[in-house]
């Protein structure tokens, strides 16, 4: 039996048995994590130790591990607290997994500890106040988890902390100030937290080792506190997108260490403080997007500035020359400001410039030429200043840059050859200067190009067929300039462009063949050229095009029918030599200056065609006369039939008021026999005239007959049949309610009805609609359907009908406000 128990237990375990005790730590690790990517594979319990595996280090005198490195391991799970039972584990990085859960207070087992990161992860939940009590840690990063609540009081407590990073989380309490306490931090990074708006805690001046405080868009509110600059070890403030008011503490000067400082969105005021030479070590430094006033300290440009921002402020006068002397200079963005006089001429000369951007200034004067003297320069904006001058040649040569904006300025000349080819160039703006010559054929070499704009200048010469080779163009604008010239044919191959805009010029010839081509065109504007020829009708196959305008040119033949496949804001076809007929979706009022200047446009100067629209009026004319007559041979014959049937009545049975009988139906008058008049005359047939009430009273009364006459309403109004295999297994009463519901009474209404009338064809449908209402209560009586005609005739005023200036005492019956009542009281009174 005991030999039994040997074999069994021999056949249960002999993978295990091998393998030491740190590694059967982390084989149980193993099996608490999902491993999608089989980044553990070869993690293997036949090994004796597991130095070997992936991201497991040993000492090499022990055979110990130390530490564990999963980082961007794609495993997921809860933290394997089992990891804490190995003793000798000092670093733990889990960082870019999907470690979830939340972390548990025992945590703290992991006494040996010194680095732990498990940023970018999913953990949830509250930070154990137990990390604490790890007396040997150093590192600890929570960043870019999910973690809420407060930053545990207790953190304060920490023996040997050096860093703290909780970047990027949910933490919503208030910034603890016993971090204050921790005297060992190098590193405190509390970034990206909805925190409880509360000034930055002034305990944190004694956190003498500090070289790194980064607590931007953290909800900080008062002042920046003036012994933060006891932090002279500090390399790298980062305040930036906070509540911060006040002005910047004259006493920043006194962090001799530092290197960068970001202070940018923030409510700042006042002047940048004096004495800022001192700070040596100072890199970057971004100020930006604040209320910051005076002028730009000629010590600050001094200093071997790598960056400086200070655009979205108030500063003035003019841009410091020393800033032309830093031999480290990339970035210079003062954009939005009241900057003037010229730019440093030497700007650039021994600088390694990539951005410039002093935009929206008042700087004027030459351009500078040596922008681009080291040929790493990637942007350039210079916009709405009064720069004057040429474009300097050097900067063509510039073949790294990127983005070149120069509009509204005074620059002229002619652009180099050079500038138009940049190879990596994907943004050219020059318009609203006075720029001249031509554009060079060598803008086949700008492969990047996606938007061109340079309009408003006195540009000349043909547009060149080069220009069909930059296939990553989306936008050419080009208005406003004296090109003469076709348009090349070459343009149709531009597959990616959105908006092509070459009004105003004076270009000729016929618009290009085969532009059907160009898909992606949704704006094509060509307006006051010389064009001639006709228009093409493949234009009407561009599935985004939505807006045209080929006005002010000598365009001649028909309006191609195909342009009504278009959906567009707007069209513009005046001013040319078109003839013929406009097309029937075009016939309209929303349309009627689209077509002017056309004098052979079916002889209508005003652009609506003459015979179509006459034809079309007419039929306007009959529905609108139908409905009302209509409505008046149904109230008329109401009313004759109603006084005979009242005089006839009068002679049998005296003594009954009249009061007693408000509608025609109680007097023994019934619309429906006036229904059977009309269908005597066609005008209504059987199936989709018949309320619905019918199926189960087999009655026919006085709401059943207005109920087959908003059905005649309706029919008039949609051009549609009562009754239609159309609609299914509906009728046409519930066809218009579904489509109005689902796509609006554009797709209800006769689509031949002219738009002109567009508010009375709604007040129509309106009375049919609520004639055919399911339950009979809610139809009106005839009268009030005769009213609601009236209204919706044009021009209709409302008015009080009086007699010798007296109102019938009928008048506050029923629907007695409706003018077919009140002559029905006349009747009664006589």
């Amino acid at each position: 039996m005991l030999l039994l128990f040997v074999f069994l237990f021999s056949l249960s375990s002999p993978l295990t048995s091998s393998l030491n005790q740190d590694g059967l730590f982390l084989w149980q690790a193993k099996l608490q994590l999902s491993d999608p990517t089989n980044a553990l594979s070869n993690w293997n319990e036949r090994d004796a130790t597991p130095c070997a595996w992936h991201g497991v280090v040993c000492d090499n005198a022990t055979g110990n591990v130390i530490q564990l490195d999963l980082t961007n391991s794609q495993l997921e799970g809860p933290f394997p607290i089992t990891l804490c039972r190995i003793p000798s584990l000092t670093y733990i990085s889990l960082s870019e997994n999907s470690i979830n859960s939340s972390l548990t207070a025992d945590i703290a087992n992991c006494t040996n500890l010194q680095h732990i990161n498990l940023s970018s992860n999913l953990i949830v939940g509250l930070i154990p106040e137990t990390l604490s009590q790890i007396p040997a840690l150093r590192y600890l990063d929570l960043s870019f988890n999910n973690l809420s609540g407060d930053i545990p009081a207790r953190f304060g407590e920490f023996q040997k902390l050096e860093t703290l990073m909780l970047v990027g989380n949910l933490l919503n309490g208030t910034i603890p100030s016993s971090l204050g306490n921790i005297s060992t931090l190098k590193v405190l990074s509390l970034a990206y937290n909805p925190f409880t708006s509360s000034p930055i805690p002034c305990e944190f001046g004694s956190l003498v080792n500090l070289e790194e405080l980064w607590f931007s868009y953290s909800n900080l509110i008062g002042s920046i506190p003036s012994n933060l600059t006891r932090l002279t070890k500090l390399k790298n403030l980062d305040l930036s997108g906070n509540k911060l008011s006040g002005s910047i503490p004259s006493s920043i000067i006194e962090l001799a260490s530092i290197v960068q400082i970001e202070l940018f969105d923030n409510s700042l005021s006042g002047e940048l403080p004096a004495g800022m030479s001192n700070l040596t070590a100072l890199r970057r430094f971004d100020a930006s997007t604040n209320n910051l006033t005076g002028s730009i300290p000629d010590e600050l440009c001094s200093l071997p500035l790598e960056s400086l921002n200070l655009f979205e402020n108030g500063f003035e006068g003019s841009l410091p020359a020393s800033i032309a002397r830093s031999p480290n200079l990339y970035e210079l963005k003062l954009f939005s400001n009241n900057l003037s006089g010229p730019l440093p001429s030497d700007l650039g000369k021994i600088s390694p410039l990539q951005y410039i951007d002093v935009s929206y200034n008042q700087f004027y004067g030459e351009v500078p030429a040596n922008l681009c003297a080291r040929g790493v320069l990637e942007e350039l904006v210079l916009i709405y200043n009064s720069f004057s001058g040429i474009i300097p040649d050097s900067l063509g040569k510039c073949r790294s840059l990127r983005r070149i904006r120069l509009r509204n300025n005074k620059l002229s000349g002619s652009v180099p050859d050079t500038f138009w080819g940049l190879p990596h160039l994907y943004l050219l703006e020059l318009l609203d200067n006075s720029l001249s010559g031509q554009i060079s054929t060598a803008i086949s070499g700008a492969n990047n190009l996606s938007v061109l704009l340079i309009s408003n200048n006195h540009f000349t010469g043909s547009i060149p067929d080069e220009i069909g080779s930059l296939t990553n163009l989306v936008e050419f604008v080009a208005l406003h300039n004296s090109f003469t010239g076709g348009i090349p044919a070459s343009m149709v191959k531009l597959s990616q462009l959105g908006k092509l805009d070459l009004s105003d010029n004076q270009i000729s010839g016929k618009i290009p063949g085969g532009i059907q081509a160009l898909k992606k065109l949704n704006e094509l504007n060509l307006a006051n050229n010389k064009l001639d020829g006709e228009i093409p009708r493949e234009i009407g196959s561009l599935p985004a095009l939505n807006y045209l305008d080929l006005s002010g040119n000598r365009l001649s033949g028909e309006i191609p029918l195909e342009l009504e496949n278009l959906k567009l804001n707007l069209l513009n076809l005046s001013n040319n030599h078109l003839s013929g007929n406009i097309p029937p979706s075009f016939a309209n009022q929303n349309y009627i200056d689209s077509f002017e200047g056309n004098p052979g446009l079916c002889g209508d100067p005003s652009g609506l065609c003459l015979s179509y629209s006459e034809s079309k009026n007419r039929r306007n004319l009959w529905i609108f006369r139908s409905m009302f007559m209509l409505a008046g041979i149904v109230f008329m014959v109401g009313v004759v039939w109603f006084y005979c049937k009242y005089r006839n009545f009068k002679k049998m049975k005296k003594g009954f008021t009249i009061s007693k009988w408000k509608s025609f139906h109680k007097l023994g008058f019934s619309e429906y026999e006036i229904v059977k008049l009309l269908n005597e005359d066609n005008v209504i047939g059987s199936y989709g005239y018949i309320a619905p009430e019918y199926a189960y009273t087999l009655r026919v009364n006085e709401k059943s007959d207005i109920y087959s006459f908003g059905v005649v309403i309706l029919e008039l109004v949609t051009g549609r049949l009562p009754v239609d295999a159309e609609y299914g297994e509906k009728d046409l009463v519930k066809w218009v309610s579904s489509t109005l519901n689902q796509k609006g009474i554009e797709h209800v209404i006769d689509p031949t009805l002219d738009t002109i009338h567009m508010e009375e064809i709604r007040k129509m449908l309106d009375v049919g609609l609520v004639c055919t209402s399911s339950l009979p209560i809610n139809r009106p009586s005839m009268r009030r359907v005769v009213k609601m005609l009236h209204e919706a005739s044009p021009g209709f005023q409302s008015k009080s009908i009086k007699k010798d200036g007296i109102l019938s005492p009928y008048y506050h019956n029923e629907e007695a406000s409706d003018q077919g009542s009140l002559v029905l009281s006349y009747v009664l009174k006589d």
